[in-house]
């Protein structure tokens, strides 16, 4: 059960680096490419579409990963674990405090309603994803050591 348990945290926190890290370095350049408005319509789409399911993909790996320290905890891949799920919590925090209030902000705007400063709001949201993306692969490496 417990090997499951291993496999099931690790693909399910592989596939959220794998979303993540495709809207850092694909989606975004593709929606900034668009012409006129479309590039600021299709980040607030995927804002409200990706903001709805993220939360519960963040906490349901968190909590995935806090079973598997806890039901593992006299293994050898422990202290891998344990430390994934600190850079996942970690995750949450950056989150919470730094990504979440821009995307809420981006996901409400149109072209008649934006901001003058839109750009740099979502450069900043940028920059704290990739962070955020950077802990998050280091967590899944993590996971993926603890395996072996």
């Amino acid at each position: 059960m417990l090997n499951a348990l291993e496999v099931v945290t690790t693909v399910v926190v592989g596939v959220m680096v794998g979303v993540e890290f495709s809207v850092a370095f694909v989606i975004n350049r593709i929606l900034n490419a668009l012409p006129g408005d479309a590039g600021q319509l299709g980040h607030a789409h995927g804002g409200r579409m990706l903001g709805a399911v993220m939360p519960f993909w963040y906490i349901g790996s968190l909590v995935l990963a806090a079973i598997w320290a806890i039901a593992g905890w006299h293994d050898h891949g422990t202290g891998l674990v344990v430390t994934a799920a600190g850079l996942l919590i970690l995750s949450v925090i950056m989150s919470i405090l730094l990504l979440v209030p821009i995307n809420n902000r981006n996901k409400t705007w149109t072209p008649e309603n934006r901001p003058a400063d839109w750009k740099e709001q979502l450069n900043r949201w940028n920059r704290w994803h990739y962070a955020r993306v950077a802990v998050l692969i280091a967590a899944f490496t993590l996971l993926a050591a603890a395996l072996t």
